[in-house]
């Protein structure tokens, strides 16, 4: 279907042509269309650092030019994220519906059958895990022979592939990358999966993590290798345990002890890092003890290189001490949908979630309000607020009105960037409990977790 699309073809025709003024093997081309967008603007980026904001023409085309990337593994962005692989001189054309966001993901132009590869293994492997729980209970063995299976079906179609097309050995090895990353997270769930189980592992069973290389600065933002890093430390740490012992996977001392063997094993400063970085803003965003959090940056300044990584996890920890139990909520300014601005704190009268969601993303704003609504059912001590992180008045307020929700319980940011420095705005499903008169009860917790309705019934029990 994409490349029956006439638009698209003109433009593949376009970025063949050489500029007689320019290196066209230097020049590289990102282009595509996205259907039912929900921004008006893709994000291109390398890890965490952006490299182009580009916006959608009338008829949701996108067009970027650069000279300056080199042959890598980088990401876009529209409301949701995905990884592609590109080299200098690409001409690669894309094709997303926002309805159907992986699935109908598709490429074309140059770059664009091996991107197709990288897909399709993705949608494999997602497939495969979302079923992985149905064989926790099989013998190690038995587990060990299913998924060696399905790794020889992919490194087939990955030999058929490079049999077909000459490729770049960076994108062999970020291929090959995905299947054996994978491979090792599959192994690494059954390992939690079977914790309290050590006798049900064979003497070979973790043999594979021989295999582990950690200095693959490439791969550091690549979701198999950063999915399987996290989940092996993780394993590692609980192995330490006693198999008995109720563990706090969000813990000081389980996060501290992560970071350590995080320092200790991984060899390249770039990704350790990487994962350093990630692995203290997790902490922050679970923590509940505020001398603790500030105990955990203590140790994790002395281990990362990074200055910005340092900047950026400050910046998290001002905001996760004030948002521990027992402060009062910041008291950050609102609009409601009159166009008048209240204090947060003014608008306290009960037991209060609060809750955020933005109209950039439709499918989040109908869960988190339709969660907010079944929630408000069951427990009708509690108010709850949703709290719009946009900027535009008009189509929020439109939005509300469209959906039908409570004009009373709706409010909008008035002034972001004071608020970013407040409360975890950017954080999806994040929400707050508090008491009647503000007082935090608990301050990063999540609408959609298992243990929130416990919470709810625990605080109105005391």
């Amino acid at each position: 279907m994409f490349k029956k699309i006439l638009p698209l073809l003109l433009l593949t025709l376009l970025l063949s042509c050489k500029d007689t003024e320019e290196n066209a093997v230097q020049t590289t081309w990102i282009s595509g269309q996205i259907v039912n967008p929900t921004l008006d603007f893709i994000i291109f980026s390398s890890g965490n650092e952006i490299l182009d904001t580009v916006k959608l023409d009338s008829n949701n085309f996108f067009l970027y030019k650069t000279d300056k990337i080199k042959a890598g593994l980088y990401n876009f962005m529209h409301s949701e994220t995905q990884v592609f692989y590109i080299e200098p001189g690409d001409s690669l054309l894309m094709h997303i519906n926002t309805m159907d966001f992986d699935e109908s993901l598709a490429y074309s132009g140059r770059g664009g059958e091996q991107n197709n590869l990288l897909m399709y293994l993705y949608l494999k492997n997602e497939t495969e895990n979302n079923n992985l729980p149905n064989w926790y209970t099989l013998s190690s063995e038995e587990f060990t022979h299913k998924i060696d299976s399905l790794k020889q079906l992919k490194l087939q179609e990955y030999q058929d592939f490079i049999n077909r097309y000459e490729v770049a050995e960076g994108f062999k090895n970020a291929a090959l990358a995905n299947i054996n990353y994978d491979y090792f997270i599959k192994k690494e769930k059954y390992t939690a999966a079977n914790r309290n189980n050590p006798e049900k592992f064979d003497q070979h069973f973790f043999d594979y993590r021989n295999d582990v290389d950690f200095e693959r600065d490439e791969l550091r933002f690549y979701y198999p290798y950063y999915r399987f890093m996290n989940r092996y430390f993780e394993n590692v740490i609980y192995s330490e345990y006693d198999n008995v012992a109720m563990v706090d996977r969000s813990s000081y001392d389980f996060n501290h002890r992560k970071i350590q063997l995080i320092d200790s094993l991984v060899t390249s400063d770039t990704l350790k890092n990487s994962l350093l970085r990630n692995n203290a803003l997790w902490y922050l965003l679970n923590a509940n003890d505020a001398k603790e959090e500030r105990k955990f940056f203590e140790e994790f300044s002395k281990m990362n290189t990074n200055n910005k990584h340092i900047a950026e996890v400050s910046k998290m920890l001002e905001i996760t001490v004030k948002l521990t139990p027992g402060n009062t909520v910041p008291n950050v300014a609102l609009v409601n949908t009159e166009n008048v601005v209240k204090d947060l704190l003014s608008i306290i009268k009960a037991p209060t979630v609060i809750y955020f969601w933005s109209g950039q993303s439709t499918a989040h704003y109908k869960n988190i309000h339709s969660r907010a609504a079944e929630l408000k059912s069951k427990y009708p001590e509690y108010d709850f607020l949703g709290i719009n992180t946009d900027t535009h008045f008009k189509k929020w307020r439109q939005t509300i009105s469209k959906s039908g929700y409570n004009p009373l319980q709706e409010f909008q940011i008035e002034n972001l960037s004071d608020a970013e420095k407040k409360l975890l705005l950017r954080y999806k499903n994040s929400a707050i409990v508090l008491d009647k008169d503000g007082i935090i009860l608990e301050g990063k917790t999540n609408l959609f977790n298992t243990n929130f309705e416990e919470l709810l019934l625990g605080f109105l029990n005391r």
